[in-house]
């Protein structure tokens, strides 16, 4: 995969939607194909093994989690960014959990949709601000989340409030969004941020971030 232009599936039930996503990525990634439901995407996806699959939440045959559900074991390079028209907290952990890296509105803008495809192909997490509150409060209430920790030394070594501004890092946060959802300053968030990387020996929030979802900190 070039970072710079990765591979795009594009899965949606409307055509004229598809086509419309295709013109706001423009030539900054490669559209490989497009799918209009579940079956098709399944076919697409094992045959051209994408970077990156673009997918709608809801499709008459199943849909996003369905698609996911099909293919995340064999191909488990394939990385999946929901794009959809609702923000319902049962949508976006649904879709979540199934295995997608990251979850946006139809909302967004031409150059954020492909600065969230770019960083989901390299590794990072991209979730809408709102939603990620959802994420965020969804697993916290898992059985197992509080003693996952225990098994990774490294984790280890954070505070209760570092894991806290390493989680929303990962979610595409910015200081000031992390600030304001921690009720904390900007600085004590960039004196957090400095501690973890410390911590962790990375050098840049990027790492940082891409450290984050590889344990799936989500």
């Amino acid at each position: 995969m070039s970072p710079d232009r990765p591979r795009v599936l594009l899965v949606d039930d409307h055509q004229l939607f598809r086509a419309g996503v295709r013109g706001e990525l423009g030539d900054a990634v490669l559209v490989v194909g497009e799918a209009d439901n579940v079956a098709s995407a399944v076919r697409l996806i094992g045959r051209e093994e994408p970077d990156v699959v673009l997918l709608d939440v809801h499709m008459p045959d199943g849909g996003g989690q369905a698609v996911i559900e099909a293919v995340r074991s064999p191909y488990p390079d394939v990385r999946f960014l929901a794009l959809s028209v609702s923000d319902a907290p049962e949508d976006v952990i649904a879709v979540i959990r199934a295995g997608a890296r990251g979850y946006v509105t139809k909302t967004i803008s031409g150059p954020e949709l492909v600065d969230a495809v770019r960083r989901v192909a390299s590794g990072d997490a991209v979730f809408s601000p709102r939603l990620a509150g959802f994420v965020l409060d969804a697993f916290a209430t898992l059985p197992d989340a509080a003693p996952q920790a225990s098994f990774d030394p490294e984790l280890d070594q954070l505070s209760r409030r570092e894991h806290e501004v390493l989680r929303l890092i990962a979610r595409g946060y910015t200081y000031k969004e992390i600030a304001r959802e921690l009720s904390i300053s900007t600085k004590t968030v960039e004196s957090h941020v400095s501690s973890v990387l410390r911590k962790l020996q990375l050098s840049t929030r990027h790492q940082l971030a891409r450290w984050a979802t590889e344990r799936r900190l989500i």
